[in-house]
Order: structure tokens, then sequence, then C-alpha cells
């Protein structure tokens, strides 16, 4: 953007356009849901207008059409562009098993059209950063991620895409994402201070990746002492036994709390690392961690498996009877006592 572009951009509010592709809808019921401030306070702060959004906004049919046709010939401006949900390509790269209504032509060319002559570019969700839950199974519908296919680089938009404010595709992978991912997002691109430096290696804000889900978990006791988890409603660890990625996946998941009070883990539901591209086919249950000679396959992150091997072996000798037994239970048999207090 020009000195003079970006002067008149500072006269209007920024503009915003958000479309929904393939997938289920649910990083936009999440973002419904943000608090502290609420959605539209947080709009308003940021001095965001938006154009459209398919559950936010009034206009259909034509009269909708007519705004995004605008937006994907460069005649109407846009700050920001919002993908929700995977691009689909198929059948056999036509894109025709997803149609924009009203056009007989496939979505993935409005969604290019609005990219390329947007200032910004945001992949709202995993889905629409690196393909997501729509890519599993065989990939069908041949979907894929605006400046990803699962690990791939390339996307939609290619390789090298940079939007016109100079940053690539700004990626807030989640399934679903966090509402405050989002705000905290829009209010470094409304501010003029996002920057490249604050991406990770996935082009993934680090307002929320510079944290593993582990950070915060309620359950760290029970991890530094490897009690564990049995079955799904158990108190214990759930790294060892039942899948979970919680030492690996980037997300302040247990700092930042869902809807004021928890996340996946408290929820009783291991971590199945949904911020990361490929998490939609790891392999195996997502409730069940692969182990070989007992060992599971998903370390923590940085942790050479000799080190972990000598550590958990340790921490287990060392477990307090307080944790092992309340490890493999839904609710604790064994409640921490203050020793000064004497027994009668």
């Amino acid at each position: 953007m020009s000195a003079g572009e970006h002067e008149r951009a500072q006269d209007r509010p920024l503009r915003l356009i958000w479309l929904q592709s393939g997938g289920c809808g649910g990083c936009t019921m999440s973002l419904l849901g943000q608090q502290g401030p609420d959605l539209v306070a947080a709009l308003r702060a940021a001095r965001v207008e938006v154009l459209w959004h398919p559950s936010l906004s009034e206009a259909t049919g034509a009269e909708a059409r007519a705004i995004l046709n605008a937006a994907a010939s460069g005649e109407e401006p846009v700050d920001i562009f919002c993908l929700e949900g995977s691009v689909i390509h198929g059948p056999n790269g036509t894109g025709g098993f997803h149609i924009m209504a009203g056009t007989g032509r496939p979505m993935r060319e409005m969604i290019e059209g609005i990219a390329r002559h947007a200032t910004h570019v945001v992949a709202v969700g995993s889905c629409a950063a690196f393909g997501g839950i729509t890519m599993g199974g065989g990939n069908a519908v041949e979907a894929g991620g605006l400046a990803y296919d699962g690990t791939v680089p390339g996307g939609l938009l290619g390789e090298g895409f940079r939007a016109r404010g100079g940053l690539p595709v700004i990626n807030i992978a989640g399934c679903p994402i966090h509402p405050g991912w989002f705000v905290d997002t829009l209010m470094q691109i409304a501010g003029g201070t996002m920057a490249g430096a604050d991406l990770d290696e996935w082009e993934r804000p680090l307002a929320y990746t510079a944290s593993l889900v582990h950070h915060g978990c309620a359950r760290n006791e029970f991890y530094e002492f490897k009690a564990s988890a049995e079955d799904l409603g158990d108190l214990g660890c759930m790294m060892e036994n039942l899948g979970c990625k919680g030492t690996q996946a980037r997300a302040d998941c247990n700092t930042r709390a869902w809807n004021g009070s928890g996340s996946c883990l408290t929820g009783g539901y291991p971590c199945i690392a949904c911020t990361a591209p490929g998490f939609e086919e790891p392999g195996h249950a997502f409730a069940v961690t692969p182990k070989i000679s007992g060992i599971p396959i998903g370390l923590p992150t940085d942790m050479p498996k000799a080190w972990f091997v000598a550590l958990a072996s340790l921490s287990k000798a060392a477990t307090p009877r307080r944790l092992k037994e309340n490890a493999a239970r839904p609710i604790p048999a064994v409640l921490p006592r203050d020793r000064r207090k004497r027994e009668r």
C-alpha cells in the first residue's frame, strides 16, 4: 500500500469481508461467543466495517453478490479478507463441488479474486489455513488451504503470495479458533503493528502460538509424576494412554479460557493439536497414544527420547499416593492434606 493509500485508509473504517467455504461454520460460531469485549464492541474498537459476513450481514442474493463482485474486481477496497473453511477444488480440479450461489462459477474464483485485491488476507481456522478436517478421509473433495495444502506450501494462492499490505496469509489455525485469537489479530492489523515477525513458521500469530497447550493445564501435577489416566473422564494426565498432544501443540488454550471457563483438557478430552497442519489424519484414533516398546511416539516438544525415559522412571518412582490413586478415577479419592493438622 502506498503512503497515499495508507492515509486515505486511515480516514475511513477498515473494510472486512468474510466468506465461508468448505467447512462447518464452527469458527463463526466460536467467534460469536467472544467476551470481554463482545464481538460488536471489538469491531467498533478496531474501527472495522463488515462489508459482508454470511451470519452477520442482512444482504443476501443479488445484493450480496454485488458486494462480493465489487471486492473481487478491486472496485470496492477491502482491507481485511477472511476465509473460513477450506478451498474446494474437486471434482478433478474443476471446483465444481462448490459453486458460488447464483453465479454458476466455482467459489474458489471469488475467494481468489478478493484475496488478490485485499490489503490483508486471514485464514480463519485450520481448514482455511491448511485444508483441515475437510481434507480427511482421502480428500475426495480435493480440499486445500489458502497458502498450504496440509504441510505443503502452495494452496490456492501460491507459495510466494503476499497480500497488498506485504504480509503472507495470516493463518489463525484452530478447529475451531478461540475468538480471542481473531480479536487479537484484528487489533494488531487495525493498529498497524502486525508484521512478519509476529507470525510463526506456519504464519500463525505468535499472540497465541508462543505457548504450548500444556502450559496452564490443570492436569500438570499428574503429568509431572507420570500419573496417567486410563479412560476418558479420569483425572490423570492423558499423554501416556489417551493421545494428548498438549506438550507438542502450539496454543494458549489452558491460559486463555474458552467461554470464560475451560478448554478441551478441562472438559476431559485430550488435546488433538488442532492448530497444526495435518492434525486431522494422525494415523490413529485421537484418544489413543501410539507406543513403541511402551514409550509414547509423541514426546514433548524438544525433549530427547532418552531424557524422557529417564525422567519418567524417576517421576513414577516418586509419585505421591494421592496422585497414584486419583489418576485413574473420575473424582478424587484422596485429597490434599496439610500435614500440620494432626489426625484424631
